[in-house]
């Protein structure tokens, strides 16, 4: 039918998973005309609109980064947890080489950004470059179609979850703060009754959602971010129900979501501050850290652990590939854009974290898009 070739190709582009990255450019680029248009105050001022009341009363944007960001992270935690028990992480040899290899992704782009604001203010936003945004980086492969082998695809997204483990981790540790113990043990009592839900098998998912919005409450008021409490969440989710949930939400979470996020945190007035701010030693350390950091620390770690023999590259996969894998974890959005929000009070200090994450993690996606269009295969293959 007429109707059903028309809409084809919109279809093709969402089970092929590049949808989702198109409408976040498509967000963001509206985010950041609109910002700098003569409707930028008003546009502005919608994100600052209050909702709720009383001690939940806060702004349209809190509300989007406490509130729905925890959807997403929720998401991120039934993946962890598919992928752990059942997926390409359950397997302890075959989790070694992206384990290590996300670890080094997280430390190298770190120690690139201490390097150069060590001392500073600025250094509090060392983890900033240290997020893989999965969605985009999965996205490049899917673009680039047959050229690159199905294990690239799988040991890229083995490598993207660990990344997103260490982030969660990495904000409930270092981002929280004026922590009210009260609310604290609130928090455990919930995530112990969630726990006490699944040893008893219970499958019905309405008292895992009702506990868990009580798990969030506290959470929000414990001075640890509200967005851990999706993970926590999810850990507790009966693993039958792991795979239901994921389905379910991953079409309002990738085309909802995550495109209101971009839109309303990348509310960037490019004038003259921010753009000398691009020279700073932060926003150097940001870009650098995604773009040269990245790769360096990926790559680097399989080649020590291929050289003593612990490891091999995954089957097929070519060393150039390697590397274009590595540029291509350095596309930081999401997760990066939003740890940058946590890592500064000053809006100033925020944009241009902002817009050093943008650049970074564009530069990265095309360098890494060039080398794996142009490599060839593993002669293993």
């Amino acid at each position: 039918m007429p109707i059903r070739r028309a809409f084809s190709p919109i279809r093709e582009l969402s089970e092929s998973g590049k949808l989702a990255g198109l409408l976040l450019i498509l967000a963001t680029i509206t985010s950041l005309l609109v910002s700098n248009s003569r409707f930028g105050a008003q546009y502005l001022a919608i994100w600052e609109q209050h909702l709720g009341h009383g001690i939940l009363y806060r702004s349209v944007g809190h509300w989007i980064n406490d509130g729905l960001m925890t959807i997403f992270f929720f998401t991120v935690g039934l993946e962890i947890k598919r992928e752990v028990l059942e997926g390409e992480l359950a397997e302890p040899r075959q989790a070694l080489l992206p384990a290590l290899a996300a670890v080094g992704g997280v430390a190298m782009p770190a120690l690139i950004h201490l390097a150069l604001n060590y001392g500073t203010p600025a250094a509090s936003g060392w983890a900033i470059p240290t997020a893989t945004d999965i969605a985009f980086s999965l996205g490049i492969l899917a673009l680039l179609g047959k050229r690159v082998p199905p294990s690239l695809r799988i040991f890229l997204t083995a490598l993207a979850i660990i990344d997103d483990l260490m982030a969660v981790l990495i904000i409930a540790v270092f981002y929280s703060s004026n922590l009210h113990w009260g609310y604290l043990g609130g928090a455990a009592g919930f995530f112990a009754l969630l726990l006490g839900l699944n040893r008893l098998g219970v499958r019905k998912l309405t008292p895992y959602l009702l506990l868990g919005l009580a798990l969030w409450f506290c959470v929000l008021q414990s001075g640890v971010h509200a967005t851990v409490a999706g993970v926590l969440l999810a850990l507790t989710i009966p693993l039958r129900r792991v795979a239901v949930l994921e389905r379910l939400l991953q079409r309002p979470v990738s085309y909802v979501l995550l495109p209101l996020f971009a839109l309303s945190n990348t509310t960037i007035v490019l004038g003259a501050a921010a753009t000398v701010g691009l020279t700073s030693a932060m926003a150097l350390g940001i870009a650098g850290g995604l773009f040269l950091g990245k790769p360096l620390g990926i790559v680097g770690v399989v080649a020590l652990l291929v050289r003593l023999g612990w490891a091999r590259l995954p089957e097929g996969v070519s060393w150039p590939q390697m590397l274009g894998l590595g540029f291509t974890a350095g596309i930081g959005f999401t997760m990066a854009i939003f740890i940058a929000t946590l890592s500064f009070s000053d809006p100033a200090a925020i944009d241009v974290a902002k817009l050093a994450v943008l650049l970074g993690s564009l530069a990265a996606a095309v360098v890494g898009a060039t080398i794996l269009g142009l490599s060839k295969r593993s002669r293993r293959a």
